[in-house]
């Protein structure tokens, strides 16, 4: 049985001018990920991203943690260096080579998109800071502002409108999935792989309520609840894929609740 985990990338830099990268807290969360893999002893056998940004800086941070504290010694220091033995370690990503790893089916959607051709009055980056700078807590304007621009383009009833609709960015996180089944049989894994993909919130969703077989604003109300390096478990037997668990982040519990982020 393959397990596929798929992961939210760390928090990136909401309110930044370049949003696609990691926070300082977005680069300790992904390695908190890999601390506890390693603790844990699980195997990975691969790793992919999509191509963000933010998306690749998670893996690499997880994979810099992971097989730091994975290749160790056996925790029994005698005197003699050349006694130790080393954990062996499956090379799961090459971070020198974005070809082998970068799969840009796991690409979140277009956000600029979907927000800014909501509502005429709010098309442009200019025009929502003007607005949100009216309200009391501008943090709490912008959400709402968001959350009806997503509840639009999830509705179905503007489809035309989008660089990419619902329907056709939830058919892309199925292609994603089955990018991936592609590559577990090109890289010769065995059936009791386990393969890591950092993606984001919009595709995590998408694909949770198709398995769910549930529609669009169901999944966006699953994607409101995903944490930044949440991890969500499919596993794929005889050709069927089925959900195992979904949003897991207990590597983050142990640094208390400020480490949990959802944006």
């Amino acid at each position: 049985m393959t397990t596929i985990l798929l992961a939210r990338h760390g928090q990136a830099s909401f309110g930044q001018e370049n949003y696609d990268q990691l926070s300082d807290l977005g680069s300790i969360q992904a390695q908190m990920l890999g601390q506890h893999y390693a603790s844990i002893e699980r195997r990975i056998d691969a790793i992919f991203t999509g191509s963000l940004n933010r998306q690749q800086e998670s893996a690499r941070h997880f994979w810099q943690s992971y097989q730091t504290l994975f290749s160790t010694d056996d925790g029994h220091d005698d005197g003699h260096d050349d006694e130790r033995i080393e954990t062996p370690i499956v090379t799961a990503i090459d971070l020198d080579k974005p070809d082998s790893y970068v799969l840009p089916q796991f690409d979140e959607f277009n956000h600029k998109d979907v927000l800014f051709t909501s509502d005429p009055a709010f098309n442009s980056r200019s025009a929502i800071a003007s607005e949100i700078a009216k309200a009391r807590t501008p943090s709490t304007r912008l959400a709402e502002i968001f959350d009806g621009a997503m509840q639009r383009w999830h509705g179905g009833n503007h489809d035309e409108d989008y660089i990419e609709s619902w329907p056709e960015f939830s058919h892309r996180a199925q292609q994603a999935l089955a990018q991936v089944h592609h590559k577990i049989e090109s890289l010769g894994l065995d059936d009791d792989s386990t393969v890591l993909v950092f993606t984001s919130g919009g595709v995590i969703a998408a694909l949770t309520a198709q398995f769910l077989q549930q529609g669009s604003l169901t999944a966006y109300q699953i994607n409101k609840s995903l944490v930044n390096t949440g991890v969500t478990s499919i596993t794929v037997k005889n050709e069927r894929t089925r959900l195992l668990s979904l949003n897991e982040y207990s590597h983050l519990i142990s640094g208390g609740e400020s480490f949990v982020t959802w944006r």
